[in-house]
């Protein structure tokens, strides 16, 4: 597969929101992940990004347990009312308060979420240690966001480790994600791999 993994040199304030975020999910180890822009990066795909996405498991721990517990961390809930907005998009919107990094943990309810949760690698980046999503589970969850930097994305992970990917797994999620979701991406994620596939390396 062509191409070398490469590491992003991050700002400071990514960095010391990723620190406060490592001692967080450490504690629930088995419960989280990082997925998003982070988790590419750490995957070896220089590319920037502003915020940190986190999946954690929902229902494990009350969500208001979740929120002091980040708070106490110097991560706050970043709307009025995040608790209700939450329960409502499965989202919980924080802000680490010294540097103005936005996260969004999701909780995930879905199947794959989980396997995408209990199969992370532990990696280190920018000194922190952290629970990051497979490359693999990494283009099933941009194959259903599809935006163009998804689609960049899925594009360089695929050059970099599309090798080691179980991409009859990686379909057979994509296309049950997208009947759930009633979007289809199935035709689109095919085009892209047989075209990064196939191209000389």
């Amino acid at each position: 597969m062509g191409g070398k993994p490469r590491l992003t040199a991050l700002p400071d304030g990514l960095v010391r929101t990723l620190d406060a975020l490592a001692t967080f999910l450490a504690r629930h180890q088995g419960d989280g992940a990082v997925i998003g822009g982070i988790a590419v990066i750490a995957c070896g795909v220089p590319r920037v990004t502003r915020d940190v996405d986190i999946a954690f498991t929902a229902g494990r721990v009350p969500m208001a347990a979740l929120v002091a517990e980040l708070t106490a961390l110097g991560i706050a809930p970043r709307i009025p009312d995040a608790l209700t907005f939450a329960t409502a998009s499965h989202v919980l919107l924080l802000r680490h308060a010294s540097s103005g990094v936005d996260v969004d943990l999701s909780f995930a309810t879905l199947p794959f979420e989980h396997e995408a949760i209990a199969s992370a690698d532990r990696k280190v980046l920018a000194g922190a240690a952290l629970p990051v999503a497979r490359p693999e589970d990494l283009v099933i969850y941009k194959a259903i966001a599809w935006r163009p930097q998804d689609q960049q994305d899925v594009e360089r992970l695929l050059a970099l480790h599309g090798d080691a990917m179980d991409l009859t797994r990686v379909r057979a999620r994509v296309g049950e994600l997208s009947d759930a979701l009633e979007v289809d991406r199935r035709s689109d994620l095919d085009a892209l791999i047989d075209r990064v596939l196939a191209a000389p390396r």
